[in-house]
């Protein structure tokens, strides 16, 4: 089952932006960085969403990644499916940060139980067939809307969404243009899908 080991962001200043994952949420493995100044514009396409237990490790991530000089798209709030808040890093990148329950069973424990990588897409379906066709396992699948993909012993986890559907969960206009300035580090690759997200082996 292909599986991801990591993902690169590209940023202007990457030893600012690795600090700034390491910082925030204890990501240093998980996200990496790289120098770019390849254009961009708008929205990128794809968020990184952090999973926990509860509303108070929700806070706590949400605080350290302000603290770390995030800036908040989406104040951590109640909703109807949870509770969560979004904030964009340093370098660009959109972060969600989401707990399906809304009451605390205890502090904020800052532990990430799933890192979801969302890519916001054209056309669900296609999207969906090309990965499973290079070896990815549907866990969840909401027709069009929405694919999550089995990930027993992957750091990172892939789902799809339609992009302006995910630009909405972001609070961002879905508008945007010029590189995503993200890589996956995956031994599924390398190749780039159909809306140009790139993949690379991870020794590279």
């Amino acid at each position: 089952m292909a599986s991801i080991e990591f993902v690169t962001v590209e940023a202007a200043d990457p030893t600012a932006a690795e600090r700034f994952y390491t910082t925030a949420f204890g990501l240093g493995d998980e996200v990496r960085s790289r120098a770019s100044e390849t254009p961009t514009t708008g929205f990128r396409g794809f968020t990184l969403s952090l999973v926990v237990s509860q509303p108070a490790t929700v806070d706590g991530l949400v605080g350290a990644a302000v603290d770390a000089g995030a800036t908040t798209l989406k104040p951590a709030a109640k909703s109807l499916w949870g509770y969560g808040g979004v904030v964009r890093a340093p370098d660009g990148t959109i972060c969600t940060v989401a707990s399906s329950t809304k009451k605390n069973t205890g502090p904020d424990t800052r532990r990430i139980d799933e890192l979801v990588l969302q890519l916001g897409v054209a056309d669900v379906a296609a999207s969906k067939r090309f990965y499973v066709d290079r070896g990815f396992a549907v866990e969840k699948s909401y027709g069009s809307r929405y694919v999550m993909f089995a990930a027993p012993s992957s750091p990172v986890k892939l789902a799809l969404y339609r992009r302006r559907g995910l630009a909405k969960v972001a609070g961002v206009s879905p508008d945007g243009t010029g590189s995503h300035r993200l890589a996956l580090g995956s031994d599924a690759g390398p190749f780039t899908d159909p809306d140009g997200f790139a993949w690379e082996p991870p020794s590279r």
